[in-house]
């Protein structure tokens, strides 16, 4: 089924204002026309991984569940996970963190936005526990999910992200790295998992 609403969910110490985001959505636009509209909603997520799943589940109350789709970078990813588990909707992971409550532990302390240092927040301690309660692992109905994983990945271990989808349609890419630079190669591939195409009928995009 075509969707109808559509949610991008960043990694960490990112924002809505990132390369793949700002990529995704413009793709989204020029599938959106009067006949067939999109929702589309990219929010810039709170630091405590409670409050980002509990902002997300209202903002999504009302929406489809047959027909949206969370798609998530990074940390993005879990949380996209996470939504996967509790909607039972289609999702899509780009170099998802799948082990955040040990991979962020050492940055317990100040940190600052990649896109705009000046915005500063603390990450809490206990927000480790709380990506531990959240765990979505292991997943179910796999063939729901899409995975883009790069084997260049610098941060992340692509063979552990590999081992936590299985049974989802992958794409390993044999170079690239975290960010994925080349997402625009990659693009026509998360856009027909979507079923999703470019809008031809002449009428003006939303």
């Amino acid at each position: 089924m075509r969707p109808t609403h559509i949610l991008y969910l960043h990694g960490f110490r990112s924002s809505p204002q990132s390369t793949k985001a700002q990529m995704l959505a413009q793709a989204v636009q020029r599938c959106a026309s009067d006949a067939a509209p999109l929702v589309w909603a990219c929010p810039q997520l709170p630091p405590s991984p409670r409050e980002a799943i509990d902002g997300l589940m209202t903002l999504t109350a009302n929406w489809p569940r047959d027909s949206m789709v969370v798609i998530g970078s990074s940390l993005g990813g879990f949380y996209a996970t996470v939504m996967g588990q509790r909607l039972g909707c289609p999702v899509a992971v780009i170099n998802p963190a799948v082990a955040p409550a040990r991979d962020l532990a050492r940055y317990i302390g100040e940190q600052s936005s990649f896109h705009n240092p000046e915005d500063r927040f603390f990450f809490r301690p206990e927000f480790i526990d709380e990506f531990r309660s959240l765990n979505p692992y292991p997943i179910t109905q796999p063939q729901r999910y899409w995975a883009l994983i790069a084997k260049g990945d610098e941060v992340l271990n692509w063979q552990e992200m590999v081992a936590h989808y299985p049974g989802a349609q992958l794409h390993l890419l044999e170079g690239s790295d975290h960010a994925v630079s080349d997402f625009a190669m990659h693009l026509p591939e998360l856009m027909a998992f979507l079923g999703l195409t470019a809008n031809s009928d002449g009428e003006t995009p939303r």
